[in-house]
């Protein structure tokens, strides 16, 4: 696509033609697609904005960056803000702080499981364990659940034994779906306390608790 086709199509009223027009952008340079990606940063339609959103992870740059930053903390839509995370740890270690200051500004759902998902890409044990101690306090049960994801993602390294520990004090939760998390989290670590409480487990009441600890560790 042109590059003045692009520019007209970035101001139809055809929110499609927008679209088209932000995915052809991932062709240009940086320099010439980042102010043509942030000239729509307010647009109307969340598809767009979420588009625009993806399309500032790839052309990376410090506009970009400072733009994904802006979305993170002012997007009204929470889907859009989620993308605005996943492109911003694109950028790398760079972005941790944001991400984790983010995850703290945010009750989302969705905001939050994206953070979670981010950070675990990034080999930061310190900020991942921040985290998932915050997403365990959650009202939502599906961020809890990512969570004790991220405590199993955290054996054999620096904070091993910390999260273990915690992992140890869910073994009995009340919810069937957490004692599930909790089991397939438990075959990281190779600890005699993590063997003796997946034995426990394998007693449970719930039978998909009993079938995680059955499974792959990966599960």
């Amino acid at each position: 696509m042109e590059l003045d086709d692009i520019r007209a199509a970035l101001t139809d009223s055809d929110y499609q033609h927008r679209l088209k027009a932000i995915a052809a952008l991932r062709e240009y340079e940086p320099d010439v697609a980042i102010p043509l990606l942030t000239s729509r940063l307010n647009d109307p339609e969340f598809l767009v904005r979420s588009f625009v959103a993806m399309g500032l992870g790839h052309q990376q740059g410090p506009e970009s960056f400072a733009a994904l930053l802006q979305m993170i903390k002012l997007e009204r839509d929470t889907n859009v803000k989620a993308e605005a995370a996943n492109s911003l740890s694109l950028y790398g270690k760079v972005s941790i702080t944001h991400l984790v200051t983010a995850f703290f500004q945010n009750d989302n759902w969705l905001v939050r499981r994206s953070i979670i998902a981010a950070v675990a890409e990034m080999d930061c044990p310190e900020e991942l364990y921040e985290i998932a101690l915050e997403a365990l306090m959650d009202h939502d049960l599906t961020v809890q659940q990512s969570g004790i994801d991220a405590l199993g993602l955290l054996s054999n390294t620096s904070h091993q034994d910390d999260a273990l520990e915690q992992l140890l004090g869910y073994v009995k939760a009340d919810t069937d779906q957490i004692r599930t998390r909790v089991a397939y989290a438990l075959k990281r670590f190779d600890d005699p306390r993590a063997l003796e409480s997946l034995a426990c487990l394998r007693q449970d009441p719930n039978h998909t608790v009993v079938g995680a600890t059955l499974e792959d560790a990966s599960g």
